[in-house]
């Protein structure tokens, strides 16, 4: 294992001291984890203010820096005020005892994992560097244990890129400054933590950087300009506009967006409660890939497929709550396996009135599309499920926004795209809209041409309405008044499902 290559380009950001030859925990970690694996009978940890106490003792003996201020009183508020107190029992009694034997296994769990990888083994997958890295739900429930236990070094992670991955900020904020939403985002995450205690599930999760090469490249399919955009004649994929439902509640497999930041999995281990947060705490194996994923730039998405649902919940940001078990069940192939594909992609950051410039225009539609492109290897109609993508704190445009995924769609041969608008009124026209643009039989390039022309337009002070109207205002006859009905610029208000 420590020949290979791509063991070596992650071996700085494991949970191990660095100088070591080989890949052990210290006699003085095993110790303490076996203690802990024994249950507080012998260890002693029976709260949480012990259990940050036995984390901050682990990273010492790591030569690690020690953990956010509030870490300490964060868990103890945690599990030894909020948690019930028999669930509170029962986590140190049963949950922590197994978690503290699969990290005590994680050298062994890579060990496997490293002869049986060929290429997709666990490695730093640079940005611009397309791969992907497969890893048993087992390995990753091990990596995750290491992120709740803190041991993960922390120092170098900044000069890769890459998003923190231990937990004691989570912990530490909610000490900080309590908030009900914070707390419920911990709530799945340690329910996570108790499903596979109790059962560890035995399937694969395949996390993939892909990249949309720039023209220099002798790729077939390179990063497209404006010019390809407005010639391309290829139709329109079947568009559906749902006022209700979710991304993620589907009956069959689709492509899940995630309204990503540019580091992978946004502040799900921070404050942040957005649409990136809730997707990454109901399904917590996704939290691996910050692990060894650096930002993304203009040109790249990341791919996820096969990682569980755990939790279901409600409400969103400040309202958002655990709601209990979740049996994934959905979105599995011929072999009973789980399937569920999630797929990142980041948008424009508050980008204003430059939105409607032609290079940020080619830019969102790019970068969508290096998302929705198909795998030549992946059968079946696999559509994408999506929604307001970059139209919440990140200010997009939603009408203009939607269409530019539907466009991205169409361009990567996706059958069909399902749009939740979460109740946006400016929405309120888009599923008549998309109707009314299918009954025309445009092609992309007929619809990129409009979108470019309003844009322009719009820049220019010459169109203030929204693009629904503009193109449609046949839609709007008899709503002279309607909530919502003006130009969807940056500032419309709204719940929007997402940053991203």
């Amino acid at each position: 294992m420590e020949r290979r290559v791509d063991f070596q380009s992650i071996r700085p950001f494991l949970p191990f001291q660095t100088g070591q030859l080989a890949v052990t925990w210290p006699p003085e970690v095993v110790r303490t984890l076996k203690s802990l694996s024994k249950g507080p009978s012998l260890s002693n940890v029976g709260s949480g203010k012990l259990f940050a106490r036995t984390i901050i003792e682990l990273r010492n003996i790591l030569e690690f820096p020690s953990p956010y201020k509030s870490t300490l009183p964060g868990f103890s508020l945690f599990f030894d005020d909020l948690m019930n107190k028999d669930e509170s029992k029962k986590w140190f009694g049963e949950v922590v005892p197994r978690l503290a034997d699969l990290v005590l296994r994680l050298p062994a769990l890579l060990d496997t994992h490293y002869k049986n990888a060929g290429e997709t083994g666990l490695r730093l997958l640079e940005t611009q560097q397309p791969g992907i890295v497969v890893l048993s739900q087992e390995l990753i429930a091990a990596l995750l244990s290491c992120s709740l236990f803190c041991l993960f070094p922390t120092a170098n992670r900044p000069d890769k890129h890459l998003g923190h991955i231990n937990f004691d900020k989570i912990f530490g904020f909610l000490s900080d400054r309590y908030k009900p939403d914070l707390e419920n985002k911990i709530k799945c995450l340690v329910h996570y933590f108790e499903r596979v205690s109790a059962n560890m599930p035995t399937g694969n999760v395949s996390i993939e950087r892909k990249v949309l090469p720039w023209r220099n490249s002798p790729s077939n399919i390179v990063y497209p300009n404006a010019d390809f955009w407005s010639k391309s004649t290829n139709p329109l994929c079947r568009f559906e506009a749902h006022t209700s439902g979710a991304i993620e509640d589907q009956s069959t497999e689709v492509l899940e967006v995630d309204f990503a930041d540019r580091f992978i999995g946004g502040l799900v281990l921070w404050r942040g409660i957005a649409q990136e947060e809730i997707c990454f705490s109901i399904n917590p194996e996704l939290i691996v890939s910050i692990l060894f994923l650096p930002m993304m730039e203009d040109n790249e998405s990341i791919e996820m497929v096969g990682a569980e649902r755990f939790s279901n919940y409600n409400g969103y940001n400040m309202t958002f709550r655990f709601f209990g078990d979740h049996v994934d069940t959905k979105s599995v192939d011929t072999m009973g396996r789980r399937r569920r594909r999630v797929i990142a992609i980041d948008a424009l950051d508050r980008p204003g009135m430059t939105q409607y410039e032609p290079e940020l225009l080619v830019r969102e539609t790019n970068k969508a599309f290096c998302g929705y492109l198909l795998n030549p290897n992946v059968e079946g109609e696999i559509g994408v499920a999506t929604g307001n993508w970059g139209c919440g704190l990140y200010g997009g445009d939603p009408e203009v926004k939607a269409v530019l995924q539907w466009l991205a769609a169409s361009e990567a041969k996706r059958p069909f795209m399902l749009y939740y608008t979460f109740g946006l009124d400016v929405l309120e026209k888009l599923g008549p809209f998309a109707k009314w643009v299918e009954s025309q039989k445009f092609s992309v390039g007929e619809v990129w041409s409009k979108v470019v022309k309003y844009s322009s337009g719009t820049l220019k002070g010459e169109i203030t309405v929204g693009f629904f109207r503009w193109l449609v205002p046949s839609l709007y006859a008899k709503k002279s008044r309607a909530v919502g009905m003006g130009r969807a610029g940056p500032s419309q208000p709204g719940r929007v499902g997402g940053r991203g």
